[in-house]
């Protein structure tokens, strides 16, 4: 390469950006709040024009104000803060046991051929089914919810830990052999690496089972929590409250999903994919 070449790519990498290009990172995070927004408008919109019942759909106004007066009381905060504890709990517990079990299927054959059948079978039971036997083992307490959004939380993480073990490159595997890496070096430089991005894929899948599954969970018995707050808004005929732990949940989970993105996001740097080519494009 020349030494005019060399110039003129130090000054290509050194000159100023165009305006667009300044701006476009800023514009991509507000094109998530338009579709909310202008939802929020039509609604708000149809709703003063007498288009919607108010006992069947209350407007955006009406919502704010029934959970503002839930915050004022100071009730919203508690409901809000049980409901993330569940989830939370839940999670935790789904995701290690689905790691350790999924873990052992995709590397062992042995382990595979005798758990994963019986797990696969386990996964179609529907979620509703496990209410009985959990509230019949564990009663009506947190024990129970924290066991039903746990059993949400598992399957999909276990499912793509396991395929994502599975479908390493076996060239890599391969390579990792000739080397004579021993299986702690095989595990922590080539399975690890390879399978993180299923895994986090499964455990956004997982946490959004959360999410639905916490719901089924505060049916069982609850007295606190967003989904006690849609019951409690079916019980005494008020749309709002029902709308309003509605969106509640979509923050909720959305805020949490953003969390772990941002985490794989992180631990993923490394990759080369389509993604990472359309940031640079915008950079």
């Amino acid at each position: 390469m020349t030494v005019t070449s060399l110039s003129q790519r130090e000054a290509a990498l050194h000159a100023p950006r165009p305006f667009g290009r300044l701006v476009a990172p800023h514009l991509s995070g507000l094109r998530a709040f338009l579709l909310p927004l202008g939802l929020l408008l039509a609604w708000q919109g149809l709703s003063s024009a007498g288009l919607f019942p108010d006992y069947l759909l209350p407007a955006p106004a009406a919502v704010y104000g029934e959970l503002a007066t839930l915050a004022a009381k100071g009730e919203l905060v508690a409901h809000i803060a049980i409901t993330f504890w569940r989830v939370a709990l839940g999670f935790a517990t789904g995701a290690l046991a689905a790691t350790l079990l999924g873990a052992l299927t995709g590397y062992s054959r042995t382990a595979r051929d005798y758990l994963d059948p019986t797990l696969q079978a386990l996964k179609a039971v529907p979620s509703l089914a496990w209410v009985p036997l959990f509230i019949l083992w564990f009663g009506i307490f947190e024990t129970s919810k924290i066991a039903l959004i746990a059993v949400g939380v598992f399957f999909p993480v276990y499912l793509n830990l396991m395929s994502g073990i599975q479908s390493t490159d076996r060239k890599l595997v391969e390579v990792a052999q000739v080397n004579n890496l021993s299986r702690i070096e095989l595990i922590r430089r080539i399975l690890i690496p390879a399978t993180l991005p299923s895994y986090l894929t499964g455990l956004r899948s997982g946490l959004a089972l959360g999410w639905m599954f916490v719901i089924a969970a505060e049916l069982m018995g609850a007295s606190q929590g967003l989904g006690f707050l849609m019951v409690d808004g079916q019980m005494t005929g008020r749309p709002a409250i029902i709308i309003g732990a509605l969106l509640l949940f979509a923050v909720a989970g959305k805020l949490s999903d953003a969390l772990i993105a941002a985490v794989g996001r992180s631990l993923t740097a490394w990759q080369d994919g389509f993604a990472s080519s359309q940031e640079r494009a915008n950079a």
